[in-house]
C-alpha cells in the first residue's frame, strides 16, 4: 500500500525481493512497481502526481505567465520551407489553437525554382492533418511518413500510446482514399519501391527490438507479406531506407560498435538483398548510392572514420576517398548528382564539407559565430547542385539555407520567427573549458543576457547527456528565453560519452570509462562555481534519459554541488534492466554499458555509479522526476523505485515525482502541452533559484 497523510509525501510499501549475481544478493524493496497491471502501482503514481501537485500548487502563476511567454514568442500559424520533390513542393504548416503539424504539397508552377514563401498558389493539397488524425487521444505521434517516388501514394504509422508501436496504413494521394492495407505493430522506417507496387517496413522481437524487414504488396493483407531480412543477433537491429537516387533500397544492420549493409534495386523488390561488406566485430560503415558507386563511411582501420567507394554493380574492394584525419569526425555522407557533402565535427564543432565529383579537392563551409550547429536539412532531390542546411548558434535562431555547391553561395530562406522584439545582440555565448579530474579538457557552451556575466555568480542551469556518442550541439531555444531574461546563465556541459569531441570522447565515457562521464559533469559545475559564474547555492542541473542517468549519479557524487537537479525519464536503475534481457533493448545495450550477466566486472562497476543502488543517507539537492507510464525506453518504474527509496533512505529531502499517464519516453506530443510541461520545469527551477 501506499502511506500519504495531507502534509506529506506518498511512502510506497517495502517488499522485499532478492536477486543474485556473480555471489552478490542485493534486496529491492520496490521490485513490485515493475508490475503496470498492479493497482498499487497506479495508486502509487497517481499519489505522487497529486503531491507534486501540492507541493508546486504556488508556482501555479508562474507557469501560467512562462506558458504564455513561450506562446507569445511563438508564431503559432507557420510553414516550414518547402522542398522540392519531383512535380511538388512539399511542407509542413502550423495552426493556431492547433496541437499538431499539418504535412502539404503544392504542385511546382512553370519556371519556379525558388520555393514559394506562402501557400498563396494553386492547389494545396493536405496530405496528412495530425489534429484529424489525433482526435481525442492524449496522445498523437506519427512513426513512418514517406511518399512513393511517382509522388501517387502516401505510407504513414501512427501510435496513440506512446510506446513507440505504430499502425502502418496506405494514402491513395490522387483520390485521398484510405486504402483497406493495414499492419499494426511496425517499428519506425519504411521504403517504396520504384513503381510504388511494394512497401518495406519493419517489425520488433519481443524485446521490441527492430529485427525484421517485410516486403508489403499493396492491395494485399498483410498475411501474405513476406519477410526479407531477419536479423538473428540479439545484439543487432535493423533498419530500412530508400537512397536518394531512387535506386536501391537499404537494409541496414547495426549493434553499438558494428554494422552490415545489404542492398536490393528498387525496380526489383522481389530479388535477394546484396550484402555490401560482411559484418566485422567493431567496424561500422555506412552507404550512399552515387552513379556507378556507392560511398562508404567507415571506421576500419580509422577511428573517427574515412571516405571510400566500392562498384555498385559488384561490391568488393573499397577505394579511399578521404583518408583518416584523427581529431575530425566524419559523421555522414549525403551523395547528389554532381557533388557529395560530407557532415563532420572538429574541435567541438559541426561542419559540412563538400567535394565536387571528379575532383579530389574539397571545401569546408564557414560560418561567422564561434559557436553554432550546421547540418543537412531536407534535400530529397539527387540531381541538384543545391542544397538545403539547417544553421543556429545559442543567440541565433533556426536558420534555413539554400547553398549553391558551385558558387558556394548562401540564401537565407527562412528564420525561425522570435516575436516580441527579440535581439540577439541582447545575449551573447561563451565557450569555457573545465578541467577533469585525470586532466582533459572539458567544452561548456554558455549563453546569458549581456551583462549579466560581469555583475558576478548569477542563478545557473547546466544540461548535460554523454552517451551513445550524441552530441548536444549549440542551439536556440524560444523557451530558454524565459530563463534568461530571468538573469539566469545556460550552460552545457560537453562531458565524455558523447561524441563532441570525436570517436574517442564517446569511447572514453562507456562501458569501463563510464565514470568519466559523472565526473566530467562535476568538473564542469565546480568550474563554473570557481570561475565566477555561479555558486553551488545558485545551480540547477538538467539531464533527460541517459542524461537522466547522469543526474542520479551526480546527486550521489556531489550533492553539495547543486541546488537542484531535473531528472526526465531518467535511466536510473540501469544494473537492475542491463541484468533482465527480457526486458525492451536490454541485449543490444549491452555493447554500450558492459554486460552485468556475464562479468563480475562489469557487474560491480555498474553497481558501483547505479543511482537507485547507492542512495544514502544525505542530504540531496531538491530533485524534480519525471517519468511516462507508457515509455518503452526508460520504464517508468525506474525513476517511480528512485524516488520511494529516496524517501526511505533520505528522509526529509524535497523530491518530487511527475509521471505522464498518458505518454511515453519524449512527455506529451501536443505542442501546447509540451509548452505546458517546459513551464513547469522552468517554473520549479526558477523557485529553486529563489526566482520564483
Amino acid at each position: 500500500m501506499t502511506i500519504q497523510t495531507p502534509d506529506s509525501p506518498p511512502s510506497a510499501a517495502q517488499v522485499p525481493s532478492e536477486r543474485t549475481f556473480h555471489g552478490d544478493t542485493v534486496t529491492d524493496e520496490y521490485a513490485w512497481l515493475a508490475d503496470k497491471k498492479d493497482p498499487r502501482t497506479t495508486a502509487y503514481l497517481e499519489a505522487e502526481n497529486a503531491w507534486t501537485e501540492r507541493a508546486t500548487a504556488h508556482l501555479s502563476g508562474l507557469r501560467g505567465t512562462i506558458f504564455d511567454e513561450i506562446k507569445g514568442r511563438t508564431l503559432e500559424t507557420d510553414l516550414s520551407v518547402p522542398s522540392r520533390k519531383g512535380d511538388y513542393w512539399y511542407y509542413t504548416r502550423s495552426v493556431e489553437g492547433q496541437q499538431y503539424g499539418i504535412q502539404c504539397r503544392i504542385p511546382v508552377q512553370p519556371g519556379q525554382t525558388d520555393p514559394p514563401s506562402t501557400t498563396d498558389q494553386p492547389g494545396e493539397q493536405v496530405l496528412l492533418d495530425g489534429n484529424e488524425l489525433a482526435g481525442d487521444s492524449e496522445f498523437f505521434a506519427l512513426g513512418a511518413y514517406e511518399v512513393s517516388v511517382d509522388g501517387n501514394l502516401l505510407a504513414y504509422s501512427t501510435d496513440y500510446t506512446g510506446d513507440e508501436r505504430f499502425t502502418l496504413r496506405i494514402k491513395d494521394l490522387r483520390t485521398g482514399e484510405l486504402y483497406p492495407d493495414e499492419v499494426p505493430d511496425t517499428s519506425y522506417g519504411s521504403a517504396w519501391s520504384a513503381d510504388g507496387s511494394v512497401l518495406f517496413y519493419i517489425t520488433v522481437d519481443d524485446a521490441w527490438r527492430p529485427h525484421r524487414v517485410w516486403r508489403h504488396t499493396v492491395g494485399r493483407p498483410a498475411s501474405e507479406d513476406v519477410i526479407v531480412y531477419e536479423e538473428a543477433d540479439e545484439r543487432f537491429w535493423v533498419g530500412v531506407g530508400l537512397t536518394r537516387s531512387e535506386k536501391f533500397i537499404v537494409i541496414e544492420s547495426g549493434s553499438k560498435i558494428t554494422s552490415e549493409v545489404r542492398v536490393l534495386p528498387a525496380d526489383a523488390p522481389e530479388s535477394e538483398p546484396l550484402v555490401i561488406a560482411p559484418r566485422v566485430q567493431g567496424v561500422e560503415y555506412s552507404i550512399e548510392h552515387h552513379g556507378h558507386r556507392f560511398l562508404i563511411l567507415h571506421n576500419r582501420d580509422a577511428e573517427d572514420f574515412a571516405l571510400a567507394w566500392t562498384s555498385a554493380d559488384a561490391p568488393a574492394d573499397w577505394v579511399e576517398m578521404i583518408p583518416h584525419e584523427p581529431g575530425t569526425r566524419l559523421e555522414s555522407v549525403d551523395a547528389f548528382a554532381r557533388h557529395i557533402v560530407i557532415s563532420q565535427r572538429r574541435a567541438g564543432l559541426t561542419g559540412l564539407r563538400v567535394i565536387t565529383d571528379g575532383s579530389t579537392d574539397s571545401y569546408e563551409m564557414e560560418f561567422p559565430e564561434p559557436l553554432y550547429a550546421v547540418g543537412l536539412s531536407e534535400n530529397p532531390e539527387y540531381d541538384t547542385a543545391t542544397v538545403r542546411i539547417g544553421y543556429t548558434s545559442m543567440v541565433t535562431p533556426g536558420s534555413v539555407f539554400d547553398v549553391d555547391l558551385t558558387t558556394r553561395s548562401m540564401v537565407l530562406r527562412k528564420q525561425k520567427p522570435v516575436l516580441g522584439g527579440y535581439n540577439p545582440d541582447d545575449y551573447e555565448q561563451f565557450r569555457e573549458w573545465a578541467i577533469a579530474p585525470d586532466g582533459t579538457k572539458v567544452p561548456i557552451s554558455i549563453v546569458a543576457r549581456k551583462g549579466v556575466r560581469e555583475r558576478g555568480p548569477a542563478p545557473t542551469l547546466l544540461y548535460g547527456y554523454g552517451s551513445y556518442e550524441a552530441s548536444i550541439d549549440p542551439y536556440f531555444s524560444i523557451a530558454r528565453l524565459s530563463l534568461l531574461d530571468r538573469g539566469v546563465v545556460y550552460a552545457i556541459a560537453h562531458i565524455r560519452g558523447g561524441g563532441e569531441m570525436g570517436r574517442q570522447w564517446y569511447e572514453q565515457g562507456k562501458t569501463l570509462t563510464k565514470r568519466n562521464t559523472f565526473t566530467d559533469f562535476v568538473a564542469c559545475a565546480q568550474s563554473l562555481s570557481r570561475e565566477g559564474w555561479t555558486t553551488p547555492e545558485l545551480l540547477v542541473a538538467r539531464g533527460a534519459s541517459a542524461g537522466g542517468l547522469l543526474m542520479g549519479a551526480i546527486a550521489n557524487l556531489a550533492p553539495e554541488a547543486f541546488a537542484g537537479i531535473v531528472a526526465e525519464v531518467p535511466f536510473v536503475d540501469p544494473l537492475t534492466s542491463i541484468l533482465d534481457p527480457s526486458l525492451p533493448l536490454t541485449v543490444t545495450e549491452w555493447e554500450e554499458w558492459g554486460n552485468p550477466l556475464e562479468s563480475a566486472e562489469i557487474y560491480a562497476y555498474m553497481k558501483g555509479y547505479s543511482p537507485y543502488e547507492n542512495v544514502a543517507k544525505v542530504s540531496y539537492p531538491r530533485l524534480l522526476v519525471m517519468a511516462g507510464l507508457n515509455d518503452t525506453r526508460v520504464l517508468y518504474h525506474e525513476p517511480a523505485k528512485w524516488v520511494a527509496r529516496l524517501r526511505a533512505v533520505a528522509p526529509g529531502g524535497d523530491y518530487l515525482l511527475k509521471t505522464e499517464m498518458g505518454a511515453g519516453h519524449s512527455g506529451p506530443s501536443g505542442r501546447y502541452d509540451a509548452w505546458r510541461e517546459e513551464a513547469f520545469v522552468l517554473a520549479w527551477m526558477l523557485d529553486v533559484l529563489k526566482l520564483a
